[in-house]
């Protein structure tokens, strides 16, 4: 699908897993995309998986060499934050799942971007009605949610919040499309959006099994994948979106409402304060290390 009138330029803010995902897959539909991060090791990271990413699909047929080759030009990483924003028509911000950062964040970038822009945000949880209020365009905020991996997964929930113009929900809409993705639109915000509310349930009753002793995470996986049909199990894929994301979370939500039952469970605080969080550490719940499965 061609790309979207009126939206040529994107920045996103933050080259983790996510960020540089969104990132590539934005330069692969043909956008102008620059992906910005304030860790110069993240974005180096974020920088060296564009070249053997590309590779790899077409030597799998899955991309010609000349779609690899014109995303690699499409696509530029900086450290710099106005250099990205400063003449973008959409901003997709992905940094770190905590209020008080985002709403930072979106007092830049509201300053640096051309009044057109409209400024999206891939939180998985926070509705954007917490962050519009920081800008001088909230009518031009909305949620923008992939999912992990960015590159592959199909669905990207929109979210219309009180706030947010019809206009721009149908130009992220069709952005999502001219991605090649699926969208979903909220007409409504509410806590967790679609999915991980339904994830959510699943995991919290996976860690209450565990956490009384009833089975270990191996078990608990095994069934969910054999008897429920699902992909993987909510252990795993904690580990593969990150245990800390479910700590900050559990916490930004603890704080938000004062109710106990929002605490992340005591055995992903233990994994929290070891360090941990999963795939991007080598071990979470399971153990990533060379030699292992």
């Amino acid at each position: 699908m061609a790309k979207v009138v009126g939206i040529d330029r994107i920045c996103v803010v933050g080259a983790g897993n996510m960020g540089h995902q969104i990132a590539l897959s934005a330069a692969l539909a043909g956008y102008q995309v620059k992906c910005t991060d304030v860790n110069e090791e993240i974005l180096a990271k974020a920088k060296a998986f564009v070249e053997p990413y590309l590779q790899e699909r077409v030597a799998k047929g899955k991309l010609s060499a000349e779609t690899a080759e014109a995303a690699k030009k499409n696509i530029a990483f900086t450290d710099d934050l106005e250099a990205a924003a400063q003449d973008a028509d959409l901003v997709i911000e992905a940094v770190l799942e905590k209020l008080d950062i985002k709403h930072k964040l979106f007092v830049q970038l509201d300053k640096i971007c051309p009044p057109h822009a409209i400024l999206a945000t891939n939180s998985s949880y926070i509705v954007s009605s917490k962050i519009a209020p920081v800008t001088q365009r909230p009518d031009k905020v909305c949620n923008m949610h992939f999912f992990n991996p960015a590159l592959i997964m199909k669905l990207v929930e929109v979210v219309k919040g009180p706030h947010t113009s019809l206009e721009t929900v149908q130009t992220i809409m069709e952005v999502c499309e001219s991605m090649g993705k699926t969208p979903v639109l909220l007409q409504k915000e509410i806590y967790g959006f679609l999915v991980n509310r339904i994830v959510a349930a699943v995991k919290n009753e996976a860690l209450y099994l565990k956490d009384m002793g009833i089975a270990s995470h191996e078990e608990i996986d095994l069934a969910v994948t054999l008897a429920l049909g699902h992909p993987m199990g909510p252990f795993r894929l904690m580990d593969l979106t990150g245990i800390d994301l479910t700590y900050h979370v559990g916490m930004e939500r603890y704080m938000e409402t004062g109710d106990p039952q929002f605490k992340p469970s005591p055995a992903v605080v233990e994994k929290y304060i070891k360090g941990e969080w999963g795939r991007k550490t080598g071990i979470g719940w399971y153990d990533y290390g060379e030699g292992k499965k």
